[in-house]
């Protein structure tokens, strides 16, 4: 038996691998690359075998299988990318290609369903509730993703988009959303939807963070802004514990590092829910920058 396991988390501007002991689960290696993505799919995977030859050469062995963590979903029916935001991968059987240039098997998943995985096997959910079933994993970041863990296992679905929740619509005639509906829940709750919110009231831009800044101050377009987020949050994560149960919620990117979320949201979500008690807990990671690619490894594992 191997005595590492593999993940490679493939952003749009580096490329990160690490290499996992089988024996304690302790990262024994982690290196990144530059993407180069510019240069095209091609040169991506040209890039991506660079960085496992360097680690391989490193730990001494090569990998009999990776786990690849990607900005998107590898479509079961179609068995091609879609929805990356890394758009040269668009439309290609990426898992096939990999494998070809690698000369090794390979299982991807995508990049919030390794996030939830790692949180769930390795991050905060062993520590708040190790006998936990089921786990949904949320990064709040620039967009929304999320992914589905029960029983320490991913549930993919039959089109690869189980846990798939940014792209509900909370919003009738809000605003339009890149995938064609319009009033998604990200173009809501995402940083960039909270940005938009935020100028159309006080008719200048902010970051999320002066944004946070500006609320803690007493600046009431900004107040008014976290209201909205932590209402939003709570109508939002309502409708998955009505629908699934989860045991754990663990909230991640730089949304889910807004206190208010923590403090505020479990009233909001009450208002929503089905049982009259809630009893899931809404956690913040314990991986930081780490869940991506550990949860990558844990596909092979």
């Amino acid at each position: 038996m191997d005595r590492f396991y593999w993940g490679v988390d493939l952003g749009g501007t580096k490329i990160e691998c690490a290499v996992m002991s089988y024996l304690d689960d302790q990262c024994v290696l982690r290196k990144r690359i530059a993407t180069e993505g510019n240069k095209g799919y091609e040169h991506v995977l040209h890039r991506i075998r660079l960085l496992i030859e360097q680690c391989a050469e490193e730990v001494g062995v090569y990998p009999d299988c990776v786990g690849f963590g990607t900005p998107g979903t590898l479509d079961p029916q179609t068995g091609l990318m879609k929805n990356c935001n890394s758009t040269s991968l668009n439309g290609k059987p990426l898992d096939k290609d990999l494998e070809s240039i690698l000369q090794t098997k390979v299982k991807l998943a995508n990049d919030a369903n390794c996030f939830a995985l790692a949180e769930a096997r390795l991050g905060i959910v062993p520590q708040v509730k190790p006998d936990a079933e089921v786990v949904f994993g949320i990064i709040m970041g620039t967009g929304v993703g999320s992914g589905l863990v029960v029983n320490g296992q991913l549930i993919n679905g039959r089109h690869g988009i189980a846990g798939e929740w940014g792209h509900n619509v909370l919003e009738i005639n809000g605003a339009p959303c890149y995938c064609g509906k319009s009033g998604c829940l990200e173009t809501v709750i995402s940083g960039k939807g909270l940005e938009a919110y935020y100028q159309s009231l006080a008719n200048h831009a902010a970051t999320l963070p002066e944004i946070v800044e500006l609320a803690e101050s007493g600046e009431s377009y900004a107040q008014h802004t976290l209201t909205r987020l932590i209402e939003k949050f709570g109508l939002a994560v309502a409708q998955i514990i009505n629908v699934i149960d989860p045991d754990v919620i663990v909230v991640g990117g730089g949304v889910g590092n807004i206190d208010a979320l923590y403090e505020y949201g479990p009233k909001a979500i009450q208002r929503h829910l089905f049982n009259p008690v809630l009893d899931t807990q809404i956690v913040k990671p314990a991986l930081g920058d780490s869940a991506g690619v550990f949860g990558a490894a844990m596909l092979v594992k």
